[in-house]
């Protein structure tokens, strides 16, 4: 369901206001006011935030690349061959269910520091979402629609190119905006052990060994809009990619 900006506005709007009366209620230095952190927001911006910003965003641009790449043709795959979903379900069934995140610190002594931990996490995150969403749309396609376009002439490559993909393409959209959180969730762990960048590190730096609190709530703010763009940027190409999803 999309929400109407002037929603989402007075939604904001409403949560600021009680922000700001719980500021004035619990009145101590570790929940600052919203203006208190407005104002150092543009300080914090040209002292390192823009650039632990910049560098979640591509751990996350990244890793969300390289899973529709990987993981929508898998799900095609699956979705089209009965045997193989017989031979791979099971081990999809086993491993979805377990979170993600307690793979971090196993990830990290694997691959050790750096980016590739952190984006291999996020990976695995939306790759399951994508392979199971994915697959099962491309399972759920009418057999007469298939068989009407293998009348035509049509191959495999033709199927997958025409019929498969754009029909799963909402499928792949709708697994990326309900991973967007969690995967900026993730993000956030992983960005806490062994690194220097990035908004987690940032944020448990600000506020809890500097105690410098506007400052954390500053990098909470902008990982809060690094989810939001996510989320409305995978909302924008739905409507571009997939119109009739609006008539749905």
């Amino acid at each position: 369901m999309r929400m109407k900006r002037r929603d989402v506005f007075w939604a904001a709007l409403a949560i600021i206001l009680l922000w700001q009366i719980s500021a004035w209620v619990i009145d101590e230095p570790i929940l600052p006011t919203p203006l208190a952190v407005m104002a150092v927001l543009p300080r914090e911006l040209g002292h390192g935030l823009w650039e632990h910003f910049s560098v979640s965003l591509w751990r996350v641009v990244a890793s969300t690349g390289l899973a529709i790449v990987l993981a929508s043709p898998a799900g095609l795959i699956l979705g089209q061959s009965p045997r193989l979903n017989a031979i791979f379900s099971p081990v999809i069934y086993l491993l979805y269910p377990i979170p993600k995140v307690v793979l971090v610190p196993v990830l990290i002594l694997i691959f050790g520091l750096g980016d590739l931990p952190k984006i291999l996490i996020i990976f695995i995150i939306l790759f399951f979402q994508i392979l199971v969403l994915v697959r099962d749309q491309a399972a759920s396609l009418p057999p007469e629609l298939i068989q009407s376009v293998r009348s035509l002439g049509a191959g495999r490559r033709a199927l997958f190119r025409f019929v498969y993909f754009p029909a799963s393409l909402p499928a792949i959209l709708t697994a990326l905006r309900q991973s967007v959180g969690t995967a900026v969730a993730v993000l956030y762990v992983a960005e806490l052990f062994a690194t220097q960048r990035g908004l987690g590190y940032y944020i448990y730096l600000k506020g809890s060994t500097l105690f410098d609190y506007p400052a954390m709530y500053a990098g909470i703010i902008a990982m809060s809009l690094l989810g939001f763009g996510l989320y409305f940027s995978v909302e924008w190409l739905e409507r571009k990619l997939c119109p009739w999803q609006l008539l749905t």
